[in-house]
């Protein structure tokens, strides 16, 4: 039955990619094969990326309404465009290559993220908790430095910071999309070759250890995965604060187990079909009426409000 499901989804997810590569085609198919297909692959990266580390965020959390925004991943991004127009200036700021833009998000999101999540598991280990809380207070130190920063620059550079505040589906930088490729590559695979160990580590802590597994091991590792595939996708589309929670939702009620042998790719391809499907309709269809990002981060906060709802309830 889990295999007739990932099936369907499979073949919804492929429907969608010919809608996004077919639908409203004028022109010469020599360049809008090419155009559309950079575009779509780079939709499909940002997909995978983002579903897969919340999947592994919630697996060491085990809860299911924190996502890894909430540890302040995309505040620290955002912080990093805000201090390079602030200290570069806008032309300087416009003039840098994207690939160093792309260099210095990822390695200091990872950096961050090893720096903070490494002291405080090889410290406490079981303390989850205080890490998840330390995250967010970092992530509004850094949020205050980004509104301090953007209350001191030029206005007009300040459309600059503003245009990098949000996810971007439909201007996505595909330059970069050979190296984001590459990393998260190499992090699915890691992912996959751990998925029986994130069985067991998504049983807690004492069972973990109860059945050979190190949970500070499992935790250090399943983290540095999460910075590494949050840094490629908001490098390439911006902050996207709701889509993973969004997709890991429909996934628990589409897949009704606990193996991540099932969880990671179904969760890929739910969240390929909404950003896809999403973007082929208000793209091709509603002509850009509505942004994508917003439409994602409204059914987000309603998932968000009906999990937290539910959560009471019980």
């Amino acid at each position: 039955m889990l295999a007739k499901r990932l099936g369907l989804l499979a073949v919804a997810l492929g429907l969608c990619c010919l809608a996004y590569m077919t639908y409203g085609a004028k022109g010469s198919w020599s360049f809008l094969i090419p155009f559309r297909g950079a575009k779509l692959a780079s939709l499909l990266l940002v997909a995978v990326s983002v579903s897969t580390a919340t999947v592994l965020f919630q697996t060491i959390t085990r809860n299911r309404i924190l996502t890894p925004s909430i540890m302040g991943f995309d505040a620290l991004y955002l912080l990093i465009v805000t201090g390079a127009v602030f200290f570069l200036g806008g032309q300087g700021f416009a003039l840098l290559p994207n690939e160093v833009i792309f260099a210095v998000t990822v390695v200091a999101l990872i950096g961050a993220s090893l720096l903070l999540f490494g002291s405080l598991l090889l410290t406490g280990g079981r303390d989850l908790m205080r890490m998840i809380l330390t995250g967010i207070i970092f992530g509004t130190l850094f949020r205050s430095l980004t509104n301090m920063m953007q209350r001191m620059i030029d206005p007009n550079e300040f459309t600059l910071v503003q245009v990098a505040s949000f996810a971007r589906f439909s201007r996505i930088d595909t330059e970069l999309l050979l190296i984001g490729g590459v990393l998260m590559t190499v992090s699915l695979i890691v992912a996959w070759r751990m998925r029986h160990r994130l069985d067991v580590l998504a049983l807690g802590y004492d069972a973990a250890i109860n059945l050979g597994e190190d949970p500070r091991r499992g935790h250090f590792q399943v983290l540095t995965l999460v910075a590494v595939l949050v840094s490629v996708s908001t490098a390439l589309v911006g902050p996207v604060a709701f889509l993973g929670l969004l997709v890991v939702a429909m996934t628990h009620q589409i897949m009704p187990t606990e193996r991540h042998a099932i969880l990671l790719p179904t969760a890929a391809l739910v969240s390929g079909i909404v950003l896809v499907g999403g973007q082929t309709v208000l793209e091709r269809v509603l002509s850009l009426a509505t942004p994508l990002s917003v439409v994602v981060d409204l059914l987000g906060g309603l998932v968000f409000l009906w999990l937290l709802l539910k959560g009471l309830r019980r």
